[in-house]
C-alpha cells in the first residue's frame, strides 16, 4: 500500500511532466492584484489559483483535511506548507492548463523554499503590485464587500504581516531578475497596460535603412 509520500512524489511527478509555466502574484491587501488577475485570465488563458480560495474550499468540504485545516485555523495555527501546496498541485492537474497565476503565494520564505523543493518548479516571474499603504487603505475601507475584517485596525494589521512575510520573497526573487514590479496605485486600466507589455513584451522594430536593398537582414540589422 502506497505512503502518503508516494502520493505526493506522484502528483509532483505528473505536474513536472506537463512543464507548467507558473506566476506568483503578491501584493497588500487592496493593491487590485484579484482585478488584474481575472484580466490576465481573460486575455492571456491563465487559470487563477487563489491559495486562500483552495485552503477555504477544502476546510468547507468536510474532509478529513478539511476538519484538519479547520482545526488548525480555530487554534490560531498556520496550516502547514505542504498541505496548500498539495492543494495547489491538485487543483494545476485538474485544470488541464499548462499556465497558471498563483495569488498570494508564497506568503513568506518557508512557502516558496517548500514549493520549490516539493514541486520542482520555479516560477517564471513574480508578478508584484506595489501599491502605497495610504491608498489600500482607502480602497478597502471603500469598497463594499462586507468583510468583518475591513477596519483601519485589521487593514495596518494585514499589511505589517505582508511587508513582514511577503517582502523576504520578493527580494529572494529580486536577486534572481525575476520581479515584474507594477505600480498598482494607478487606475486600473493603466496598470492592466503596464501588466499586458509584461506578458506580451513588444519586439522592438528593426530601424528601417534606405541602404540596405539587396543585403541580408542579418546585415542590415547590424
Amino acid at each position: 500500500m502506497g505512503t502518503a509520500n508516494d502520493s505526493s512524489k506522484d502528483i509532483s511527478d505528473r505536474l513536472a511532466e506537463k512543464h507548467p509555466k507558473v506566476v506568483f502574484v503578491l501584493g497588500g491587501p487592496g493593491s487590485g492584484k484579484g482585478t488584474q488577475c481575472e484580466k490576465i485570465v481573460q486575455h492571456f488563458g491563465y487559470t487563477h489559483l487563489s491559495a486562500g480560495d483552495l485552503l477555504r474550499a477544502e476546510k468547507n468540504s468536510g474532509s478529513e483535511n478539511g476538519i484538519m485545516i479547520q482545526n488548525m485555523m480555530n487554534e490560531g495555527k498556520i496550516v502547514p506548507s505542504e498541505v496548500t501546496i498539495k492543494l495547489l498541485q491538485k487543483a494545476m492537474l485538474d485544470s488541464g492548463n499548462d499556465k497558471f497565476l498563483i495569488d498570494g503565494f508564497p506568503r513568506n520564505e518557508e512557502n516558496r523554499a517548500a514549493f520549490e523543493a516539493l514541486t520542482k518548479i520555479e516560477p517564471e516571474f513574480v508578478l508584484y503590485f506595489n501599491c502605497p499603504e495610504k491608498e489600500m487603505e482607502r480602497r478597502i475601507l471603500n469598497r463594499n464587500q462586507g468583510r468583518e475584517d475591513d477596519n483601519i485596525e485589521t487593514i495596518r494589521k494585514r499589511f505589517k504581516v505582508f511587508l513582514e512575510s511577503s517582502l523576504p520573497v520578493i527580494e529572494y526573487y529580486k536577486g534572481k531578475g525575476k520581479v515584474r514590479e507594477i505600480d498598482a496605485a494607478k487606475p486600473v486600466e493603466e496598470v492592466f497596460e503596464e501588466v499586458k507589455d509584461i506578458f506580451n513584451p513588444k519586439i522592438p522594430k528593426v530601424p528601417k535603412d534606405e541602404n540596405v536593398e539587396g543585403r541580408c537582414m542579418c546585415c542590415a540589422i547590424l
